[in-house]
């Protein structure tokens, strides 16, 4: 991407977005995004990789104008009527797709901007004014090889590009559900541990237990299913050595919803 302005070095943030009602509730967690702003600096653009954009596919919105999408259901219709207007990037998309490969990435013009991208932004750039394109998650590739995308992404920081993922570092909704209708929302001693495990993996920066983490009992555990832990890999993945690693928001909602917060930068 050509940009008149020298950009500055942008930080990456991964985001732990929990439940959709965190768009509209003032709570602990949508204060926590709204003081994730201050770290956010003054991007030229967003590039967003949420769970809920799990697919066959490498995929990056192209359009000028993405939708907001309201991928969910059984919540209060004000939640329906949430719009965040972010302009699209197409430029940048190109930029992306030169990145990874044409190969390995098709430009998508019907996905939009899901809730675990939205939900956090309202709450960091309330005004949409921010261009934002997302990336999907292909679900038939291995952690290592996100984790190897996410790095030919990096020059993007350099590029002014804010690089947000959304996800959760524990994800048990069944867990967390059954906990919902039972009125026990202690946090279970196995989500605690994870989420514990994974804050010295990031500090110490060691890449091969981070990418083997779902291997274990408990990292089955923290997630039945890999998306909603893959956004990590990939803000990980475009972070390097020369980041300091700070966490927000350290916590747990619905018991086994991590709802930690990084920011790399």
């Amino acid at each position: 991407m050509n940009d008149p302005k020298q950009p500055k070095r942008m930080p990456v943030m991964f985001v732990g977005h929990g439940s959709p009602m965190n768009a509209l509730e003032d709570n602990p967690w949508s204060r926590g995004f709204t003081a994730l702003s201050s770290h956010m600096g003054e991007p030229n653009a967003i590039l967003a990789i949420s769970a809920h954009w799990y697919v066959d596919g490498t995929r990056v919105t192209a359009q000028p104008n993405p939708r907001t999408i309201h991928d969910f259901g059984g919540f209060p219709p004000a939640l329906y009527e949430v719009s965040y207007p972010a302009p699209g990037h197409p430029e940048l998309a190109s930029r992306v797709e030169t990145l990874l490969g044409a190969s390995t990435v098709d430009l998508d013009t019907d996905w939009g901007l899901d809730h675990g991208t939205w939900s956090v932004l309202r709450w960091i750039s309330p005004n949409a004014r921010i261009p934002t394109i997302q990336l999907s998650i292909d679900r038939r590739l291995s952690a290592r090889q996100h984790f190897e995308l996410a790095q030919k992404l990096a020059d993007l920081r350099e590029e002014g590009v804010l690089i947000l993922a959304s996800g959760n570092i524990v994800h048990n909704l069944g867990d967390a559900f059954h906990r919902m209708r039972t009125q026990s929302h202690e946090t279970p001693d196995w989500a605690v541990s994870f989420d514990a495990s994974v804050k010295e993996m990031l500090m110490q920066r060691d890449t091969d237990s981070l990418l083997a983490a779902l291997d274990s009992e408990v990292g089955r555990l923290a997630h039945p299913t890999p998306e909603h832990w893959l956004p990590l890999i990939y803000a990980y993945g475009v972070s390097d050595p020369r980041d300091t690693t700070v966490f927000f928001s350290e916590g747990f909602d619905w018991g086994s919803i991590s709802m930690r917060n990084v920011v790399f930068g």
